[in-house]
């Protein structure tokens, strides 16, 4: 339980200072402490429900969150997430583990790549914000991770978004993929609900101070330790991947 509380602290700073779900670092924690992925995958979709509602509420007070583009890709996320519970009944857990890796190692190419200010406007295309949602939203949930660990690298990257309104969006986002997420894999019995309960609750204190800090740190900065971020959970992952 201990365990759980102060994990479920981590994460939630880890959310809001980053944008990200938090099954980033619970999945490959979680798995750490014993548990099996398909259960881990699950156990984190829940605890993001909290994260992501509660960061969106204080990045929006902040006026840090761009509800329409986010409602736009949210809405494709939801959609596309309704199919995670069946992806995960159908792959292995080696198969979910090496997706797993797959975007970490995207993810930290991507950011690597792009300038930390956009050169020129960004691309808001409405029939692209849906369908980026769509499969952000498939492929992230079924792999535990909110969907901002493909988001925010895309909009930064290749859609010359700001840092921090793509972080800010990339949290709004994984509200409607984890939500939608959640009832899929209810369905499939794929819930530890008490594990999913604790984390959950224990990830708000973290979520309010990491969101804080995202709004004060310099973008560049926030940047860089994003990568490192994903270089660490990238380096546990193949050790359990290939261990």
């Amino acid at each position: 339980m201990l365990e759980l509380v102060f994990l479920g602290i981590g994460a939630g700073f880890i959310s809001g200072f980053f944008g990200i779900g938090g099954g980033t670092v619970l999945v490959p924690a979680l798995v750490y402490l014993g548990y099996d992925i398909k259960v881990a995958i699950a156990i984190s979709v829940m605890q993001m429900m909290f994260s992501s509602i509660f960061g969106s509420y204080v990045n929006y007070k902040h006026g840090k969150l761009a509800l329409n583009d986010g409602l736009l890709i949210g809405v494709g996320g939801f959609l596309g997430a309704t199919q995670s519970g069946l992806i995960v009944t159908v792959l292995s857990g080696q198969m979910l583990m090496a997706i797993f890796t797959f975007a970490l190692v995207f993810s930290i190419y991507r950011f690597a790549r792009a300038p930390a200010i956009p050169g020129g406007e960004a691309i808001r295309s409405k029939p692209l914000l849906f369908g980026l949602g769509f499969g952000v939203g498939m492929v992230a949930i079924s792999i535990g991770v909110g969907g901002a660990l493909f988001l925010s690298p895309i909009l930064v990257g290749l859609m010359r978004y700001d840092i921090k309104r793509a972080v800010s969006m990339g949290l709004f986002f994984v509200i409607f993929s984890s939500v939608s997420g959640f009832i899929s894999m209810s369905y499939h019995g794929l819930i530890d609900y008490h594990a999913g309960l604790v984390l959950g609750i224990a990830s708000l204190a973290g979520v309010y101070v990491g969101a804080k800090q995202s709004h004060a740190v310099e973008r560049k900065k926030q940047k860089y330790l994003l990568i490192g971020l994903y270089v660490i959970l990238l380096t546990l992952t193949l050790n359990k991947l290939l261990g």
